[in-house]
């Protein structure tokens, strides 16, 4: 992890804050007290910042300095509103292709997946809050610089979200080994959203039974299921060859 990732202290953080810096999330120890710390707590709120209480010996892993019991990891790329880049994309004549990604933890999977959904002309991709690769300069590199042409929207709530997609005009696919349905036979000539979940959980029950159309990729050999990078590049191409 880079240093540069990271900011630490109550005052340095609330600083970063005020001047405009984009923090991907906080991480705070359980119990932190005291009047300078309220003065964090009402500006997290005020930005809507997304935080996690933490035992301290988490936070003295990433860093042995004093953070004063918090750390602050800093966004390389800015946070869009997805329901925006519907309305954007509707505007311009487009037909609207977004890709949900839940519980992708693998920053190297996530910067691989950012890279071709950019080549593949995906508006926008959605993440949970809570469970996802940190947006760091790693994620940065491993994605070829794509994080900065992609828009990403981070979200408190999957379900809702997907529902919100929903009512929007957008088919809601959901990637997973419990399909019936081979990938090749879906329609994505209309908006629609494709959900991809991490290779160890897949995708939440909740998000599958939201689903309006559930989908596989054929596996032939004997290993049980692709890369999530290669497996998202396959439908997001699929994607591209029915619109083209």
């Amino acid at each position: 992890m880079s240093n540069n990732d990271f900011i630490f202290g109550i005052r340095a953080i609330i600083e970063a804050i005020r001047s405009g810096k984009i923090i991907d999330k906080l991480l705070i120890k359980k119990g932190l007290q005291g009047e300078l710390f309220q003065e964090l707590t009402e500006l997290m709120i005020e930005n809507n910042l997304n935080y996690q209480t933490v035992p301290e010996q988490k936070l003295n892993r990433i860093t042995r300095k004093n953070h004063q019991g918090v750390i602050g990891f800093i966004s390389p790329v800015p946070f869009y509103d997805f329901d925006e880049i519907i309305t954007q994309t509707y505007e311009n004549g487009e037909t609207p292709f977004l890709l949900f990604l839940d519980q992708i933890t693998d920053v190297r999977n996530f910067g691989a997946i950012v890279r071709t959904a950019e080549c593949a002309g995906v508006h926008a991709i959605i993440v949970p809050e809570k469970g996802s690769a940190q947006i760091s300069a790693d994620a940065v590199k491993t994605s070829a610089g794509a994080l900065h042409y992609v828009p990403i929207c981070k979200v408190r709530n999957a379900y809702k979200t997907l529902s919100s997609l929903q009512k929007n005009g957008l088919k809601v696919f959901a990637a997973t080994e419990k399909a019936a349905i081979d990938y090749s036979k879906g329609d994505y000539s209309a908006p629609c959203a494709i959900v991809m979940g991490s290779e160890e959980s897949g995708i939440s029950n909740e998000i599958l039974s939201l689903a309006d159309e559930l989908i596989k990729i054929p596996i032939l050999g004997k290993i049980e299921s692709l890369n999530v990078s290669v497996a998202a590049g396959v439908l997001m191409y699929e994607v591209v060859k029915q619109r083209n």
